[in-house]
């Protein structure tokens, strides 16, 4: 069977210290492996076919016989690295927290433990007749969710 670390380090070395980067690298039992890429702009798939290409060459398939693909994080899929965290500082995204708290929130900062959100809240003053909107930042380490995702709105 084919070792995921070895493929991992093969693609880093590959990537460089470009824009893209490696999200993660999944090798299953039948030896299928997935390879999965993102770029602080945009990622086109003449790259993807290039790594491809690229990972083919320095991987004899007569020695193990495998399937590949290579693919880029989707928009719809969850932020898995920082590097995509701080990518996507301020556009929108939905937090499921590990406690169950879904909610909509725009991302405002991240670091290597955690990340940043400003949720917009309505809260009624005392002595107030409506309601009133009032932006709170709420700080998260990456282990407090299960998982963050950009919104789209079109």
């Amino acid at each position: 069977m084919i070792n995921a670390k070895e493929i991992e380090n093969k693609v880093v070395e590959l990537l460089g210290d470009g824009s893209s980067f490696l999200v993660g690298v999944t090798v299953s039992p039948d030896n299928t492996i997935v390879v999965t890429i993102d770029d602080d702009d945009r990622v086109d798939i003449e790259f993807c076919e290039k790594l491809h290409r690229d990972i083919e060459a320095a991987f004899d398939r007569e020695v193990e016989d495998y399937s590949l693909e290579v693919g880029s994080a989707g928009l719809t899929s969850p932020l898995q690295l920082p590097r995509q965290y701080k990518k996507n500082i301020g556009g929108e995204v939905e937090v499921l927290t590990k406690a169950g708290q879904k909610f909509y929130a725009t991302l405002s900062a991240a670091d290597e433990e955690g990340f940043t959100v400003e949720v917009t809240k309505k809260i009624k003053p005392e002595g107030a007749k409506r309601k009133i909107e009032v932006v709170e930042e709420q700080r998260y380490l990456y282990s407090e969710v299960k998982y963050v995702k950009n919104v789209i709105t079109f």
